[in-house]
C-alpha cells in the first residue's frame, strides 16, 4: 500500500530548495490546457494568484517586477509570452533535480516534469503522481530519483466534451463532486455514471498496475481535480494547490545556483 501521507507537503512554508541562494521574489506560472496558475514566492512563502483562463493569458497579466519561472503545456501561451527572459522549464533544463535518462524527454510535457521534481523533494520515494486536469498524467520516480515514465489519459472535462462534440444528442454535463453510486435512469445521469465512475476505474487500474511494477510508496494526486479522485480512492493523497508551483521554483533556484 502506499504511504503518501508520509512527509506531506505544508503549503506556503518552505526554505530555499538550494543551498546558499537566496530568492527574494520570483513569479511563478503553471500554464496549463485551460486555466494559467500564477504565484509569488517571497522568502520562503508561496501566495497563490488568481487564475487566468490560457487563452487569456499575456504578459500584461503578470507580476512583472520579478523573474518568472514557469512550466507550460500550450505552445500558443508560451509563445505569447516570449521575449520577456521568463525560465520555461523542460527536461532538459531542470537543474538535474531528476534523471531522465531512461526516457524519451523530447516531448515530456513540462507540468510532469514539475510533479516528478516536487514528489522527489517532498515525499518518500519511490512516489507516483497522478495529476489530475484536463487530461490525467502520472509521473513515477524512484528512490534514485530517476523518471520512470506514467501514462496519459483523458480526464473528466476531456470526456465529457468528447461525448458532446462526437456525437448528435448528448449534452455536455457539469461537473459533480460525488461519485454517482447507481446506474442513471436518464441521459445526464447516465453520462456521470459511465463518465465519473469510468475516470475512477480508469485512474484505479493504472496506480495499480505502476504499485505492481514499481513498489510505489507516495501515491499523490495533483492538480484541478485531485479532490475528487482522492476522495474516491483511498489510495490516493491529495497534495497541496501549489505542488506543481513547487517543482518549478526548484528547478530555477537549482539553476540559479549553477549559473551563480
Amino acid at each position: 500500500p502506499c504511504a503518501a501521507d508520509q512527509g506531506a507537503v505544508e503549503a506556503r512554508r518552505f526554505p530555499s530548495g538550494t543551498q546558499g541562494i537566496s530568492v527574494t521574489m520570483l513569479s511563478l506560472l503553471n500554464i496549463g490546457n485551460t486555466h494559467a496558475q500564477p504565484a509569488i514566492w517571497h522568502d520562503g512563502y508561496l501566495e497563490l494568484l488568481p487564475r487566468i483562463p490560457t487563452s487569456e493569458l499575456t504578459w500584461e497579466r503578470l507580476p512583472q517586477e520579478y523573474p518568472v519561472a514557469a512550466a507550460s503545456v500550450v505552445p500558443k501561451a508560451s509563445a505569447r509570452l516570449a521575449g520577456h527572459g521568463i525560465y520555461f522549464l523542460s527536461a532538459y533544463d531542470c537543474g538535474g533535480l531528476i534523471d531522465f535518462s531512461r526516457v524519451d524527454p523530447t516531448t515530456l510535457g513540462a507540468d510532469r516534469v514539475a510533479n516528478a521534481i516536487a514528489a522527489a523533494e517532498f515525499y518518500p520515494l519511490p512516489a507516483l503522481v497522478v495529476d489530475c486536469g484536463t487530461a490525467i498524467t502520472i509521473e513515477i520516480v524512484d528512490e534514485r530519483r530517476r523518471f520512470l515514465g506514467g501514462a496519459i489519459a483523458p480526464g473528466r472535462r476531456l470526456m465529457r466534451r468528447a461525448l458532446f462534440e462526437g456525437t448528435a444528442q448528448l449534452p455536455e454535463i457539469p461537473f459533480s463532486q460525488e461519485l454517482p453510486e447507481e446506474p442513471g435512469r436518464n441521459t445526464v445521469e447516465a453520462i456521470r455514471f459511465g463518465v465519473d465512475r469510468g475516470a475512477v476505474g480508469l485512474v484505479r487500474e493504472l496506480v495499480a498496475a505502476s504499485l505492481r511494477s514499481c513498489g510505489i510508496v507516495s501515491c499523490l494526486a495533483a492538480g484541478g481535480d485531485a479532490g475528487f479522485f482522492a476522495a474516491a480512492l483511498p489510495e490516493l493523497k491529495a497534495v497541496e494547490s501549489d505542488f506543481t508551483l513547487h517543482g518549478i521554483r526548484l528547478a530555477w533556484e537549482r539553476r540559479r545556483g549553477r549559473q551563480a
